[in-house]
């Protein structure tokens, strides 16, 4: 089974989401297309609000929901990191192009820079992150240096594809005509894997 995952590399969801998708993938033998996107310009094409123009009651309850979940799994994180928001392009653009050059291990590409903003305070949209990210997950490091329009054009692709597919949210996983949003819906999206659900 192949699982279409829409994702975007600052959110703090994905991360917390990461570990747990990665071993439904593994456990159900699944492939799964990385579609890195920018949420920031997805939210208000689907109906919903950037962060910043949140009500603040949502903004509380998000920072409690964050601090819950990421106890919940025992992982770091801060709730005011140094570099957020940052621009995504640089480190989706090193998604696609590793994805499309292959040899590393993408899950933990995309937990990498998920760490080095919500756990690390580290700045995703610099190069030299960039390139020590790519490296510790079994990348070629200078694929940071040959971005191209290609992996220009695939990103606002992907964003084109996640309206018209229904997405509005990250992550956000697609099984056929399955959908599945959100890191609180993983266990659902192994269920249906399963045949149970």
């Amino acid at each position: 089974m192949q699982i279409d995952y829409f994702f975007a590399t600052i959110s703090p969801f994905v991360y917390l989401g990461g570990a747990e998708f990665q071993q439904v993938v593994e456990r159900n033998g699944a492939t799964v297309r990385f579609i890195p996107l920018d949420a920031p310009a997805l939210f208000p094409r689907t109906g919903g609000q950037v962060l910043a123009e949140r009500h603040d009651s949502r903004k509380a309850y998000r920072l409690q929901e964050l601090r819950r979940q990421a106890a919940k799994r025992g992982m770091p994180l801060n709730l005011k990191p140094a570099h957020f928001p940052v621009n995504p392009a640089p480190s989706s653009y090193a998604v696609i192009a590793a994805q499309n050059a292959g040899g590393g291990d993408l899950h933990g590409l995309v937990q990498g820079f998920g760490r080095a903003v919500w756990a690390e305070g580290q700045n995703i949209s610099d190069d030299d992150v960039i390139r020590d990210i790519l490296g510790a997950n079994g990348f070629d490091p200078k694929l940071a240096d040959r971005f191209m329009v290609a992996e220009a054009e695939s990103y606002a692709a992907n964003l084109e594809e996640a309206v018209v597919r229904g997405v509005f949210g990250v992550p956000f996983f697609v099984v056929g005509e399955e959908k599945f949003w959100g890191q609180d819906r993983i266990a659902d999206l192994d269920l249906h894997l399963q045949g149970k659900l």
